[in-house]
C-alpha cells in the first residue's frame, strides 16, 4: 500500500512495544515523526485499535532509505518530552535478557516498567514528576540549611568494625569485583554493605545504589536500617523501594525518582533489577542463593545474574552475599572463578554457632508434633526470658483429609495436588490454584462421618504448642505468647511489618513460620530455633533439593545466638526433628561447615554433568490433555534431533534432549503440564540451538490445537 499518510513523516522511527516472541511481530516496529528522536525516548504509538506505551530504539530519515517503505506506516500519537530517555546501558541490559531467556525485546523492556506508566499521558506524567520535584527540592533545601547554618547533621563517621569488616572494606575498595562475600550468619554483613555505600557516596554524591533483597518481608528491617544510616545527609526522598507489594503509584513514583536522578539509594526485590538508575554505582544482592531471585512466569530471568551483567555495563561495583551462597556463584568463585570471594568467619560480639541437636523421631511416640525434649528446651528459654522459633515450611493446618474407612482425601478437582484444610475458617484450599471448598461433614464416597487429618501445617503447630505450654504459664507467671507468621497471616496490609515488630520488641515468646521467617531478619533475643519437620526436602527428584534444604536450615540456626552477650548465660541451639538423624545434611549441618558441603556437592555435579558444569533449559506445555501436551514436546525434540543433524550451524551441538515427561504437578487450574529437559556443556551452544527453534515451534504450536501455552525456562531452579 502506497504512503499516503498527510503528516510530514520525515523521519522513520523503530520502537519497541510490549509483544511476546510468539507473535512473529519484528523486535521494532517502524512508526512515523517529523522528526528524529533520540534512543531510549518514551512515546505512545498505536497498535491495531490500541494505543501502547513505546520505546525508540532507532532514528532513520526517509532519505537514506535505499527504496521506499511499499507499505503505509502510522504516525507516533505522542512523545513523553518531559521525561529523559532511557539510557543506553540499561537497553543493553533488555537486550541481553531478552536474547538469553528467549523472550522478545518488548515484552522484555515494556514489563520492565512500571504499570501505570502504560495508562498515563505525557501530561499525566509530567505532573507527577512536578509533584516529586518539589518534594524532593524542599527535602533539599531543608538538609543544606542544617548542614550549612545549624550544623547539626552527624558527621559521615566509621563505625565500629570487626577485622573480618575491615579486610573486606578494604578489598571492595581495591578491587573491581565481582565480589561474593562469604559471611557467616551474624558476621555483619549488612554493616559492610552500607560502609561500602557509604564510600560510594562520599566518592560521588550523584552516585547511585541498588540493594536487592529476595523477599518483600526483607525490605523493612533492612530499609529502617538504611534510613537510620543515610536519611539525615541524603534526604527521606533519596531513598526509595520497588517491590510488588506496593500500590501502582508508589512503584511509578519510585521509578521516576530512580530514573530522574533523585534517588541515592534504591531497595527492592527482584523487579529493582530493571529499574531505570542512570548513574548505577554499586549493586548489593542480598542473600544471593535464594530461589525467589529466579523469575518463575513471564520472562523467566534471574535477578541475580543479571546484576553481575548490569554491573559489568555500567562499570558499577556487584557484591553478592550470603552465609550460603549458591553453588554456581561459589563455583564461579573458585580460584579459576570469575568472582573474588571474601570471608567473614566470625560473627558480631564474639558469638557461638548454634549447638544442632538431632532428635530421632522414631524412638518418640507415635503422632508425636512437638518432641518432649524439644519441649523441655522451650520451657528453659521462656524462664530465660528468651525467645524461640519453630519453622515448618508449610502452611494451612493440614495437608490432607483423610476418610479412615474408604481412604478418600481432599483432592483438588483443578489440579493434581491436595487441598490444605484451614482450620481458621473451616476450609479447603488449593495452594496452587486457589480453588476453596467447605469441609464436609462425611466422606462424599461412602458416607462415613470419620474423617481424620494426616499431616502437619503451621495452624496446627501454633494451635498445639499453645496446648503443649499452657501447663508452664503459672510457673512463668503470665500468659505465653504464640504467634504464627506464613503467607495466611500477612494477607492484609502491613500485617508482617506489624507481627515482626511485636516480635523484635519482645512481645511474643515463640514465633512460629514458614521459611519467610528464617532468613535475613536480625532477632536479638533469639536462643533456639527449631526445624519441625524437615524430612520433605530430604528425598526429591530435583538435584537442587540438598542445597536448598542444608540453605534454609543454616540460615534458619542462624537466627539463634545473634547477641552474643546472651549467649553467656544460655548457648543457642539449633533443633532438628527427623526420621534420618545420620542423613549427610544434617551431618554436615552439625558444624555448619558450608565449605565441605559446597565441596561434596559440587564433586557429586561434576560426575553427573550438572549445573554449573552444563547449561540447562526447560520447555514447558500446558494443554487441555496431557496426551496433547507430551505429543507437542515430543515434535519439538524430533525438530531438535534434526537441526543437531542437518543444520549447518547446529551440528556438532553438544545438546542432549531428555524424554518429554509429565510436570511433578501435572495438573494445575485444569491444564496439563508436560517438560522437556535440554542440557548441554556448553551455554553457547545451547543458546544457539534455542534461538533456532523459536520458528519451528510456532509451526508446530499450530498443528496442536489443544495447547494453551509454552514457555522455555533457561537455568531452570525447579525440575
Amino acid at each position: 500500500m502506497p504512503d499516503n499518510s498527510p503528516l510530514d513523516m520525515s523521519w522513520i522511527l523503530s520502537v519497541w512495544i510490549q509483544s511476546p516472541r510468539h507473535a512473529n511481530l519484528s523486535d521494532a516496529l517502524s512508526y512515523g515523526w517529523t522528526q528524529a528522536l533520540p534512543v531510549g525516548q518514551l512515546v505512545r504509538v498505536p497498535m491495531g485499535a490500541r494505543h501502547v506505551l513505546g520505546i525508540v530504539v532507532k532514528s532513520t530519515a526517509r532519505s537514506e532509505l535505499d527504496q521506499e517503505l511499499g507499505y503505509q506506516i502510522k504516525p507516533i500519537l505522542s512523545v513523553f518530552e518531559g521525561l529523559d530517555p532511557l539510557s543506553s546501558n540499561w537497553l543493553a541490559l533488555v537486550e541481553f535478557a531478552a536474547h538469553y531467556y528467549q523472550r522478545s525485546m518488548g515484552e522484555m523492556a515494556l514489563s520492565a516498567l512500571p504499570p501505570q506508566m502504560r495508562s498515563l499521558t505525557d501530561e499525566q506524567i509530567q505532573k507527577k514528576l512536578q509533584k516529586w520535584q518539589r518534594k524532593f527540592t524542599s527535602t533539599q533545601v531543608v538538609q543544606e540549611k542544617a548542614l550549612t547554618q545549624e550544623k547539626d547533621l552527624p558527621p559521615w563517621s566509621p563505625r565500629s568494625l570487626s577485622p573480618d569488616q575491615q579486610q573486606v572494606l578494604k578489598s571492595i575498595a581495591a578491587d573491581t569485583g565481582p565480589f561474593l562475600l562469604f559471611g557467616q550468619t551474624g558476621s555483619g554483613k549488612t554493616e559492610v554493605y552500607l560502609q561500602a555505600i557509604e564510600s560510594v557516596l562520599k566518592q560521588n554524591p550523584k552516585a547511585q545504589v541498588l540493594i536487592m533483597v529476595p523477599e518483600i518481608n526483607l525490605t523493612p528491617q533492612l530499609m529502617a536500617r538504611v534510613k537510620e544510616r543515610f536519611e539525615e545527609h541524603l534526604g527521606q526522598h533519596s531513598l526509595v523501594c520497588q517491590h510488588s507489594g506496593m500500590t501502582p503509584a508508589q512503584r511509578l513514583n519510585a521509578w521516576l525518582a530512580a530514573h530522574q536522578g533523585q534517588a541515592s539509594i534504591v531497595l527492592g526485590t527482584r523487579m529493582s533489577i530493571f529499574m531505570s538508575i542512570p548513574r548505577l554505582a554499586m549493586i548489593v544482592v542480598d542473600e544471593e542463593h535464594d530461589a525467589s531471585y529466579k523469575q518463575q512466569e513471564g520472562s523467566r530471568y534471574s535477578a541475580r545474574d543479571l546484576a553481575i551483567y548490569r554491573a559489568r555495563l555500567e562499570g558499577a561495583k556487584v557484591i553478592l552475599g550470603s552465609a550460603t551462597p549458591s553453588l554456581e556463584s561459589w563455583h564461579q568463585s573458585e580460584p579459576t572463578g570469575k568472582y573474588q570471594r571474601l570471608y567473614m568467619n566470625q560473627k558480631i560480639g564474639g558469638a557461638a554457632h548454634a549447638k544442632v541437636i538431632r532428635v530421632d523421631m522414631n524412638h518418640q511416640p507415635r503422632n508425636t508434633i512437638v518432641s518432649a525434649p524439644l519441649l523441655q528446651a522451650l520451657k528453659a528459654r521462656l524462664l530465660g526470658h528468651e525467645q524461640s522459633i519453630l519453622l515448618l515450611n508449610r502452611r494451612g493446618y493440614a495437608p490432607i483429609i483423610q476418610c479412615n474407612s474408604c481412604g478418600w482425601m481432599t483432592q483438588c478437582s483443578h489440579c493434581s495436588a491436595y487441598k490444605v484444610f484451614h482450620k481458621l475458617d473451616r476450609s479447603l484450599r488449593c495452594h496452587h490454584c486457589g480453588h476453596t471448598s467447605r469441609v464436609p461433614a462425611s466422606c462424599p464416597v461412602c458416607a462415613d462421618q470419620d474423617l481424620g487429618m494426616l499431616g502437619l501445617g503451621t495452624q496446627k503447630i501454633e494451635e498445639h504448642l499453645a496446648q503443649l505450654l499452657q501447663p508452664f504459664e503459672e510457673e512463668l507467671g503470665r500468659p505465653i505468647r504464640v504467634q504464627r507468621v506464613d503467607a495466611d497471616s500477612t494477607k492484609t496490609k502491613d500485617s508482617l511489618e506489624q507481627q515482626l515488630s511485636a516480635f523484635h520488641a519482645g512481645e511474643v515468646d515463640i514465633l512460629v513460620g514458614t521459611q519467610m521467617i528464617a532468613k535475613g531478619h536480625d532477632f536479638r533475643r533469639v536462643s533456639l530455633v527449631a526445624a519441625i519437620d524437615p524430612d520433605s526436602g530430604l528425598f526429591s527428584s530435583d538435584f537442587r533439593a540438598p542445597e536448598r534444604l542444608f540453605a534454609l536450615l543454616m540460615q534458619a540456626g542462624g537466627r539463634a545466638g545473634r547477641d552474643g552477650q546472651m549467649n553467656e548465660q544460655s548457648s543457642p541451639e539449633l533443633w532438628i526433628q527427623t526420621r534420618h538423624p545420620k542423613h549427610k545434611i544434617f551431618t554436615a549441618l552439625k558444624t555448619f561447615d558450608y565449605e565441605q558441603f559446597a565441596k561434596d556437592e559440587l564433586e557429586e555435579r561434576t560426575l553427573a554433568n550438572m549445573p554449573p558444569f552444563s547449561a540447562q533449559a526447560l520447555i514447558r506445555a500446558e494443554g487441555k490433555t496431557q496426551e496433547g501436551a507430551q505429543l507437542f514436546l515430543s515434535a519439538i525434540k524430533a525438530c531438535v534431533t534434526e537441526l543437531l543433524s542437518q543444520d549447518e550451524s547446529c551440528v556438532g551441538c553438544e545438546v542432549f534432549a531428555y524424554s518429554v515427561v509429565p510436570m511433578a504437578l501435572r495438573r494445575v487450574a485444569n491444564m496439563e503440564r508436560a517438560q522437556m529437559l535440554l542440557e548441554s556443556p556448553s551455554r553457547a551452544q545451547l543458546q544457539h540451538l534455542l534461538g533456532k527453534l523459536h520458528e519451528p515451534m510456532q509451526a508446530i504450536r499450530k498443528k496442536h490445537k489443544d495447547i494453551v501455552r509454552w514457555a522455555i525456562d533457561v537455568d531452570p531452579q525447579q525440575l
